[in-house]
């Protein structure tokens, strides 16, 4: 995939992400997730405060150590809407910085091409919009280009995810199976 495919896929992905932040009414917040410990604001929390990470380590160079502990908590205060906003800007921003996908970035497991940190960063989004889509009872239709770019990301490492205990395990799709409903079902999820 080229850095422009990437970087619009990516961008794609935190609009999509972000209708649905938008779509979150009052008395949703609370409610429950497809994933199972976190409620709509727990997962909107954790999107956010994965976007907030990428201009300290894609822009800045920091380090998993040296940005660890920042972004702990909750970092959508009392206007989760505008947190999110502000921080996909930032994102998007930073790995839109000319050079930014040909750098490496420090992870918490290693040195990884800033262009791969974007793709799962893509890949994560388009997952979680189809979670917090259930949550709140929005279109849970995820569009067939991102879905599988996120299935092509996922695919090499997705037998690990279920025993990391971050995800439930895999779920055999049907037969005639799309890629938004393979990547769901690879993912744990139930379409």
């Amino acid at each position: 995939m080229s850095f422009d495919e990437i970087l619009r896929f990516h961008g794609e992905a935190l609009a999509l992400f972000g209708s649905r932040v938008h779509a979150v009414r009052d008395d949703q917040w609370a409610g429950p997730t497809p994933c199972t410990e976190w409620t709509v604001r727990d997962l909107v929390n954790h999107l956010t405060a994965e976007q907030l990470w990428v201009p300290r380590l894609v822009r800045d160079g920091a380090t998993i150590g040296e940005v660890d502990g920042d972004f702990d908590g909750d970092v959508l205060g009392d206007d989760p809407v505008a947190a999110w906003d502000r921080a996909a800007v930032a994102a998007v921003a930073a790995f839109s910085e000319r050079g930014a996908l040909g750098r490496s970035v420090q992870l918490s497991y290693g040195s990884r091409p800033a262009d791969a940190y974007c793709t799962q960063m893509t890949a994560d989004a388009v997952v979680h919009t189809w979670d917090l889509s259930r949550a709140i009872g929005a279109d849970e239709r995820l569009p067939g280009h991102l879905a599988r770019a996120a299935l092509q990301e996922v695919e090499p490492y997705a037998p690990g995810l279920s025993a990391s205990g971050l995800f439930a395990p895999a779920v055999e799709p049907p037969a005639d199976a799309d890629a938004p409903n393979r990547l769901l079902c690879l993912l744990g999820r139930r379409p």
